[in-house]
């Protein structure tokens, strides 16, 4: 091709269409992929984006071009390549979507056989050079055939949690025009909730706004209808529904953070003898729950290839971020979106108690700032000051700068995209101290 291609990223490939990805790219990413992965079969899926299908047919092209066999999926979520890939036994698997990106933007989501991440360190940068490059090894004739696996998905998420186990909870359940809306009509008749959903039809002009509900303008509407309404509790979805957002039964947002809290308890509950991933940014709940109710909890750095390739090692059943990424070794340790929602209701129906008591005990015992961005011109520099000042703590450098006090800690990293420094404040029981801690940090790493 001849050109430099920008859409590729440390994880995965994004960009503008058709500026940054067009259906030339989507063809020779598909001849680099047989090219560098050697697949025989490899399965691909697009989400509601209107671009979807036009990248679809021509990284299909380019498989087949090199003597790959194609399996079209069709319109899904992340999770069902993930799923399709490892439970058919594919040689890999592609999810074209950019998540929450805007309108005019796609990508794509690459995995190996068992869903193992294609990431920078394990081919990514590789196939990039190949489709660069545009110098093909393999030639063939590869055939297509469509698959639809939402009946396959949707008994493996009822395997994982099955309906009896729920409760008839009034729900309010927000896929945000995204794939979601797809998945949750196949899995809701399974289920014994009273679910009302909302923005629930499929829509890739987005016309209400890109479904990214960790931003606040993005939850309004979700939280609007929460608090006019009796529901147990609210759950939505980013466009791919790879990640999923909860709100307790007042309409308030819960913090992820917490969220990898009450999985842990969800999953622990059931078997106190497993092992929980989670990340440095916010800890001390995680471990709290973890210890008090008899799990080992590994701490792993952020990032989805990291935590994937740790509780692989580990062999953890559940893997957490506070951004809202969830990975579960009963889902070849992928992250899934559908399979937190299952796990929240089966707890709220076993415990008896609502979510906001759920969580509410978790924000008092451990209050947070949540994730505080700063747009800075230098990062290092401002991480430097930061630990001249704090630096007399317990110091951890695991992802970021990590530093512990008796009553209180915080995590400061930098962004692998752009010049932000992401800041997380906790403490035990004081959220006067949480509030003061983060502007003294702020004020020295804006200053």
């Amino acid at each position: 091709m001849g050109q430099y291609l920008p859409c590729f990223k440390a994880y995965d490939v994004r960009g503008k269409v058709p500026s940054e990805l067009n259906a030339d790219i989507a063809y020779a990413i598909g001849r680099a992929y047989a090219d560098q992965m050697g697949a025989k079969r490899v399965c691909i899926g697009y989400d509601i984006r209107l671009s979807g299908p036009e990248l679809y047919q021509a990284m299909a092209k380019g498989l087949n071009d090199a003597g790959v066999d194609v399996v079209h999926l069709g319109m899904i979520g992340t999770e069902m390549v993930y799923f399709a890939t490892a439970h058919y036994g594919y040689d890999g698997g592609c999810m074209i979507t950019a998540s929450h990106n805007p309108p005019e933007y796609n990508g794509m989501k690459m995995v190996r056989a068992e869903s193992r991440p294609i990431s920078a360190d394990s081919g990514l940068n590789d196939i990039e050079k190949r489709a660069h490059e545009g110098r093909w090894e393999r030639t063939g004739t590869g055939t297509i055939v469509e698959q639809d696996v939402y009946a396959d998905f949707t008994a493996h998420l009822l395997r994982l949690v099955p309906g009896e186990a729920l409760k008839p909870l009034k729900v309010l359940l927000d896929p945000g025009n995204g794939a979601a809306g797809i998945a949750l009509q196949h899995l809701l008749p399974n289920l014994p909730l009273d679910a009302e959903v909302m923005q629930g039809e499929p829509d890739g002009t987005f016309p209400n706004g890109v479904p990214n509900p960790i931003l606040a303008e993005s939850r309004a509407a979700t939280e609007a209808r929460l608090k006019g309404g009796t529901y147990d509790f609210g759950v939505a979805w980013d466009g791919d529904y790879d990640r999923c957002f909860f709100f307790d039964e007042h309409g308030n947002f819960i913090e992820g953070y917490y969220i990898v809290g009450l999985l842990s308890q969800a999953l622990l509950e059931e078997d106190p003898n497993q092992i929980i991933v989670y990340d440095p940014r916010l800890t001390w709940n995680t471990l709290d729950i973890v210890e008090r109710l008899g799990g080992r909890a590994v701490v792993c750095k952020s990032g989805h290839a990291f935590i994937k390739e740790k509780m692989r090692a580990e062999d953890a059943s559940y893997g957490g971020e506070m951004s809202a990424h969830h990975y579960f070794r009963d889902h070849w340790y992928c992250d899934s979106g559908m399979i937190p929602f299952l796990l929240i209701a089966r707890l709220v129906s076993r415990t008896g108690r609502t979510l906001g008591e759920l969580v509410g005990d978790m924000i008092a015992k451990f209050p947070c700032s949540g994730e505080v961005n700063s747009t800075v011109a230098d990062p290092a520099a401002a991480i430097a000051r930061v630990e001249a000042a704090y630096g007399h703590g317990e110091v951890d450098r695991l992802d970021g700068l990590s530093v512990a006090f008796d009553d209180w800690r915080f995590n400061l990293r930098s962004s692998n995209t752009e010049p932000v420094i992401r800041l997380n404040v906790e403490a035990r029981g004081d959220a006067a101290l949480v509030a003061e801690k983060t502007s003294e940090l702020l004020a020295l790493i804006r200053a």
